[in-house]
C-alpha cells in the first residue's frame, strides 16, 4: 500500500510538471499542481439491532467511509487516490478504526474512434468492472454489500489494468439530468480488465492473473434508454497458494426510469474468488443463484422504498450450502447522493446446520 501511495505522488507531481511545459512564464497563468485537484467524500454510519441465532447485540458504528483526492492534469490524464475508513474485526488491532487504500491510479481518456465513446484505461490499484456498475444502478451500498460481493464472487477494486468506454454516444441530456448520468451510453458500455484476483484488501498467494468483462447493451437506445442487457464474466483461479479454478457467468437486465428502478440477476459458475470453494478433493464446486431488487421513488417526498431478494447455492458432496437474503427499507434523499435509511436484513444460510440473522438498521449515508 505505501508503493501505491508514494507511486500516485510522483504521479501527480510529474503529471503537474508536464502540465506546465510550454505554458506563458507569466505567474498569473501559470499552472501550479494545485489545479485540477478535487476532494470528495462518502461516510456510513448508523446503529444496527442483531439478532443472529438468537444472540442478540445493538451498536453504533462507522460502518465505511471513503476520502477521495483526484487531480486532473489535462483533457487527457488525471490520478486518483481513495482512502477506505472501516473497522478492523481480527486480530492484535480489533476495534481499531483502520485506513487503507480503496483506489490509486493513474487514468488516460482516449478520444473517440469508431463506436468508441469516451474510452479509458486505468493502472493501479483500479476498478472492477461489475461493482462500479451496478452501484450506480443500486444506490443503497450503505445498506450492505451487492449480491456478488456479500457471497464472495468478485470484489469492487484489484490491483490491475482496467479498460471501459461507453457505446455509440450517449443518451439525450433529458435522460440523464431526470434519471442517471452514470454510464450514459446510448447503446450500452463495457469495461474489462486483468487483476490480481484478490482484490485491494489482499495479497496475492498464487501467480495468476483474473480476467473481468462486463458487456451492457441499451438495445433500444434513445427509444427506451431505461432497458439495459448486461452480461458478466470472470475467469481465472482462486486466490490461494493451491489455484482453483474460478469462473463466473451472469446475466443481468436492469431498468431504471425517475419512478421505478428495477434489476434481475442471474449467476452460475465454478469457486470463488478466494479459492475457499472446493470439496475434499480440492476441486472447485459448482454454483448458482439469482437476485432481484426494486426501488420505488416518491419524489414529491424525497423518498425511496426498496427491496432484494438473493439465493445462492453451492453444490459441495457431501453436504450442500444455501443462502437466502431479504431486505426491505425506506430511504429518505437529502443534498446530492445522501440519505437516511431505515432498513431490515434478514439472511438464512444452511449448510450441516441452519443459521438465521436478521439486523435492523438505521444508516445515515453523508456524500459530497
Amino acid at each position: 500500500m505505501k508503493f501505491f501511495r508514494f507511486s500516485l505522488i510522483l504521479v501527480v507531481y510529474a503529471g503537474a510538471y508536464l502540465s506546465t511545459i510550454g505554458q506563458d512564464a507569466d505567474p498569473l497563468t501559470k499552472k501550479t499542481v494545485l489545479d485540477g485537484i478535487k476532494i470528495s467524500g462518502q461516510w456510513f454510519v448508523g446503529y444496527f439491532s442483531e439478532n443472529d441465532n438468537g444472540e442478540y447485540s445493538n451498536d453504533f458504528a462507522i460502518k465505511r467511509g471513503y476520502i477521495t483526492i483526484s487531480k486532473e492534469f489535462n483533457k487527457n490524464f488525471s490520478a486518483r487516490l481513495t482512502q477506505d475508513i472501516s473497522v478492523d474485526n481480527e486480530g492484535d488491532g480489533i476495534g481499531d478504526i483502520e485506513l487503507r487504500i480503496k483506489y490509486a491510479y493513474a487514468k488516460y481518456k482516449f478520444g473517440d474512434w469508431f463506436f468508441f465513446t469516451n474510452p479509458a484505461v486505468e493502472f493501479g490499484v483500479v476498478h472492477r468492472p461489475w461493482l462500479s456498475f451496478e452501484q450506480k444502478i443500486n444506490r443503497y451500498r450503505s445498506q450492505g454489500k451487492m449480491f456478488f460481493e456479500r457471497v464472495g464472487l468478485v470484489s469492487s477494486a484489484d490491483y490491475g489494468l482496467y479498460f471501459e468506454s461507453l457505446l455509440g454516444g450517449k443518451v439525450s441530456d433529458e435522460y440523464q439530468k431526470s434519471v442517471s448520468k452514470s454510464f450514459p451510453g446510448k447503446f450500452g458500455s463495457i469495461g474489462i480488465g486483468v487483476f490480481n484476483g484478490g482484490g485491494y484488501n489482499k495479497l496475492e498467494y498464487n501467480t495468476y492473473k483474473n480476467v473481468e468483462l462486463r458487456a451492457t447493451l441499451r438495445p433500444l437506445g434513445d427509444q427506451m434508454p431505461e432497458l439495459q442487457l448486461s452480461y458478466i464474466g470472470a475467469f481465472g483461479k482462486g486466490n490461494t497458494e493451491e489455484a482453483p479454478d474460478y469462473m463466473l457467468n451472469s446475466g443481468y437486465i436492469s431498468y431504471e426510469s425517475s419512478r421505478i428502478i428495477g434489476t434481475l440477476t442471474y449467476y452460475k459458475g465454478k469457486g470463488l474468488q478466494d479459492g475457499s470453494a472446493v470439496n475434499d478433493f480440492g476441486n472447485s464446486v459448482d454454483q448458482s443463484g439469482y437476485s432481484g431488487f426494486l426501488e420505488l421513488k416518491i419524489n414529491e417526498l424525497n423518498l425511496s422504498l426498496i427491496g432484494r431478494y438473493d439465493f445462492f447455492k453451492q453444490d459441495y458432496t457431501p453436504v450442500k450450502y444455501e443462502y437466502e437474503g431479504k431486505i426491505v427499507g425506506i430511504a429518505y434523499h437529502f443534498y446530492k447522493n445522501s440519505k437516511i435509511l431505515l432498513s431490515y436484513d434478514d439472511v438464512k444460510t444452511t449448510s450441516l446446520s441452519e443459521r438465521d440473522k436478521s439486523i435492523l438498521e438505521f444508516t445515515l449515508e453523508l456524500s459530497f
